[in-house]
């Protein structure tokens, strides 16, 4: 059964920093996309950006240059660094997996609450 379990969400000030962590079992990340979202209080869920097999990565227009995705096979977790951060940013970060291979999500973890003040 695949688990993946977010951590590292909280309250930080606008230009603040957070680094957050998914973590899985059941599944092995490095044979996988995994990728991140968020979704804001009356908003549709985003994409925030993704890693892939390859360790490629793409990140959405509005976290280029502030946001950074990497892995640790090792230990089977991916982070999503966060940095110059803004109240747009506040919302419920997920991540989620797909099949070894596969481009289509079907794991989702349960979400951290990243809150951003001004």
């Amino acid at each position: 059964q695949v688990q993946l379990v977010e951590s590292g969400g909280g309250l930080v000030q606008a230009g603040g920093s957070l680094r957050l962590s998914c973590a899985a079992s059941g599944l092995t990340f490095s044979s996988c996309a995994v990728g991140w979202f968020r979704q804001a209080p009356g908003k549709e869920r985003e994409s925030v950006g993704v890693t892939r097999w390859s360790d490629s990565t793409n990140y959405a227009d509005s976290v280029k240059g502030r946001f950074t995705i990497s892995r640790d096979n090792a230990k089977n977790t991916v982070y999503l660094q966060m940095s110059s951060l803004k109240p747009d940013d506040t919302g419920v970060y997920y991540c989620a997996a797909t099949k070894p291979y596969s481009y289509e999500y079907n794991s989702w973890g349960q979400g951290t609450q990243v809150t951003v003040s001004s």
